[in-house]
């Protein structure tokens, strides 16, 4: 399994952006995707996660900013992020667990500055 994430770049805050992961594979995916992320200098937090029947979970600092959602004919979980922070700045991961497994995405840097 293969997770490939994109769509991180700069934005100025106040601003949004849009996070995709695709996960490739000969497999089902049906297992939780969900998004952490990593600042420089600081351990990899957890964001958001959604599983294949749709419950999903946030951070508290994202609450009400952030939104999850997938794709399970595409294989794709999604990370829609308005209101973007400075503190919002660092690599986000995106990852999928399948059974014991848990599967990571290479990262796609956000930097959230004027």
């Amino acid at each position: 399994v293969q997770l490939q994430a994109s769509g991180g770049g700069l934005v100025q805050p106040g601003g949004s952006l849009r996070l995709s992961c695709a996960a490739s594979g000969s497999i089902s995916v049906n297992g939780p995707m969900g998004w952490y992320r990593q600042a420089p200098g600081k351990q990899r937090d957890f964001v958001a996660v959604i599983t294949s029947g749709g419950r999903i979970s946030y951070q508290d600092s994202v609450k009400g900013r952030f939104t999850i959602s997938r794709d399970n004919a595409k294989n794709t979980v999604y990370l829609q992020m308005n209101s973007l922070k400075p503190e919002d700045t660092a690599v986000y991961y995106c990852d999928l667990i399948l059974g014991p497994r848990t599967y990571w995405g290479q990262g796609t840097l956000v930097t959230v500055s004027s």
